[in-house]
């Protein structure tokens, strides 16, 4: 089989059979001294006449797209999956940082096309609809990635940073982030949930690793960081203070009557 290049922080690796590339804190390609990183994590390797991408760790996971972000698959430990594009993107989250590399082939198994349409009031990207708060909130927690200082490597903010970013309460960022992984989840974006009725607890870098990847955010959308958030928030409370109001006249009325 012929040779894969990987490309990481803009240096190029070169893979050939038989040998097994290691991928992690410490291995062929070591990504960073990051504690949360496995030692190894990623491996490829060649198997049936074609190249294979392997989750070797027991706790990280990764996502895989190709380059145009229109397929997507999550690559848990024990997992493992061919390369069959000629670029294909990695993003993983270690701890509070989130790393991406590429992997580039000769070869081309498949071919895809992206079809985006956009309408107003909200955008459509596939299948996922957002909203304007819904959007800002996925580029808040996003824009450590996509504005990385080091190529290959971002950061997340908590949630309490990314709140504070927007202008919004606590209170709102986690009910809006909350609407936005079960509105995923429901389109059978797996990550987003540790379980039955529960939300993962790592779910914040796995939405950012999803949006990332499929393009569902990008850099022309860090603009939305700059809109008047401060107003949609006040305006989310006003109506949250006239409906507790109105409630409470309903209710006195009752009681008069």
């Amino acid at each position: 089989m012929k040779p894969l290049t990987i490309d990481y922080c803009g240096e190029l690796y070169t893979v050939t059979e038989p040998v097994e590339f290691g991928i992690g804190r410490e291995a062929d390609l070591s990504i960073d001294d990051n504690p949360y990183l496995h030692r190894r994590f990623l491996t490829i390797s060649s198997d049936f006449g074609m190249w294979w991408l392997s989750n070797v760790g027991t706790l990280l996971t990764a996502t895989v797209s190709d380059s145009t972000g229109t397929v997507q698959a999550w690559l848990a430990p024990g997992a493992k999956l061919p390369i069959v594009f000629q670029t294909m993107h990695v993003m993983f989250s270690a701890g509070a940082t989130t790393y991406d590399f590429t992997i580039s082939s000769e070869d081309d198994f498949f071919n895809t096309a992206v079809t985006v349409n956009d309408a107003g009031g909200s955008t459509t990207i596939l299948p996922v609809t957002l909203t304007t708060s819904q959007r800002q909130l996925i580029v808040a927690l996003s824009e450590g990635v996509l504005t990385q200082a080091v190529p290959g490597r971002g950061t997340i903010p908590t949630s309490a940073e990314a709140a504070a970013r927007l202008g919004w309460s606590m209170t709102t960022f986690n009910r809006k982030l909350d609407n936005v992984c079960d509105k995923l989840d429901k389109l059978g974006v797996a990550g987003l949930r540790g379980g039955k009725g529960k939300l993962a607890t790592n779910r914040r870098a796995r939405l950012v690793e999803y949006a990332v990847t499929t393009r569902l955010v990008g850099l022309d959308d860090l603009a939305l960081l700059d809109a008047d958030t401060a107003g949609a928030s006040a305006a989310e409370t006003g109506a949250a203070e006239t409906g507790a109001a109105e409630a409470a006249e309903a209710s006195s009325a009752r009681e008069d009557g």
